[in-house]
């Protein structure tokens, strides 16, 4: 039985539809990811599941106890710690009352709320500051601090609503594996938002993508990059060369197709999951830059090989994009930052056909 089970949520704000009749669980002790665009829903998921936003239909189950089909359950008494993506620590109260406000309201006692602070700031890395303010703070310790507000009540449920979006790109990453440890040392039960799909990938146990307030797909990072369910998925996530083209024939048994597209009467591609493959079907032949290799020469027992001219070359360091035109058609090709081959000059480039997957819209 799953720990968080979201069974047909519905919320619209005035007449737009902002999560749509949505199904989804969340294990015990797992971290899901809503991943997806600005206005797919998924922060408003997450806060359903906070009891801050009031879903018109469906319910949320929480180790077991409706939060909605048997009455209104409010936000304290859900068990749920949160995380915001603007940290909402208060500028005026130093760390540890930060950290400890809301166990002040349910007067716990002194010693109580001194241990179990003492325990939580040891564990985000925050020992030693508990007589700072917030301004006091790098944008990293004060994350920490909302994090440490957010696990010193000892929740079953952390809800985190893009923590990271606010600090710069090295502190993120760091901050990224920094809160995996730590959920998985705990042992809690965690939801994560963001639009960042490489965050997505580092920190998840599985990912849910989200489109349109729609679940589009589930699975984990590596179902999601290598098995995509369509052409969205695909381009969220990491990048894709699409090449438009239409079905010639589905080889019985073996998920193999052939496709027709600008530059070939047949490319070799594969089936990945339940897709029309009828003759005629329009479609995409998609394959992932760092799928497709420049060869030196052909080779008469390989299918997939094209020609094409470098129009564009980029340096990202540890690797390099061409910019292939093939007859027209646009191909990025990740390779090798050795690689001599300068712009303008032709190259031949191999489409491993079982990397080279057919996706609809």
């Amino acid at each position: 039985m799953a720990y968080i089970d979201i069974r047909d949520l519905f919320k619209t704000f005035k007449k737009v539809v902002a999560v749509n009749h949505i199904d989804l669980e969340v294990q015990q002790g797992e971290m899901l990811t809503l991943l997806g665009p600005s206005g797919c829903g998924k922060t408003t998921t997450l806060r359903c599941i906070a009891g801050l936003e009031r879903p018109e239909g469906g319910d949320i189950v929480i180790d077991g106890r409706p939060m909605l089909s048997k009455g209104f359950v409010p936000p304290a008494e859900r068990g749920i710690g949160m995380v915001f993506q603007n940290y909402a620590v208060w500028p005026h109260m130093r760390v540890f009352n930060n950290v400890v406000y809301g166990m002040k309201l349910q007067k716990i006692g002194k010693e109580e709320i001194r241990d179990r602070a003492g325990k939580v700031l040891g564990l985000v890395g925050l020992e030693g500051l508990e007589d700072r303010y917030p301004a006091q703070l790098s944008g990293g310790q004060q994350q920490r601090v909302a994090l440490a507000r957010a696990l010193v009540r000892n929740p079953k449920v952390l809800l985190l609503d893009e923590p990271l979006s606010n600090l710069d790109a090295k502190l993120r990453e760091k901050m990224r594996f920094e809160i995996k440890s730590l959920v998985r040392r705990m042992g809690i039960t965690a939801v994560y938002v963001t639009h960042d799909q490489a965050e997505a990938m580092v920190i998840s146990d599985r990912i849910a993508v989200m489109n349109a307030g729609d679940v589009v797909q589930v699975g984990t990072a590596e179902e999601i990059y290598d098995k995509p369910a369509n052409r969205f998925v695909a381009d969220f996530i990491g990048t894709m060369n699409f090449i438009p083209g239409s079905i010639v024939e589905a080889v019985s048994g073996t998920g193999t197709v052939h496709v027709k597209t600008g530059f070939t009467d047949r490319m070799i591609c594969t089936s990945v999951g339940d897709i029309d493959t009828t003759p005629g079907k329009d479609v995409f032949a998609s394959i992932r830059p760092e799928d497709v290799e420049v060869i030196l020469e052909a080779r008469p027992d390989r299918e997939n090989q094209f020609k094409g001219t470098i129009a564009h070359k980029a340096y990202l360091g540890n690797f390099l994009y061409f910019f292939v035109d093939v007859d027209g058609t646009p191909i990025r090709v990740q390779v090798p930052h050795h690689l001599p081959q300068q712009e303008g000059e032709e190259i031949l480039l191999y489409f491993k056909p079982e990397k080279c997957m057919i996706l609809e819209e």
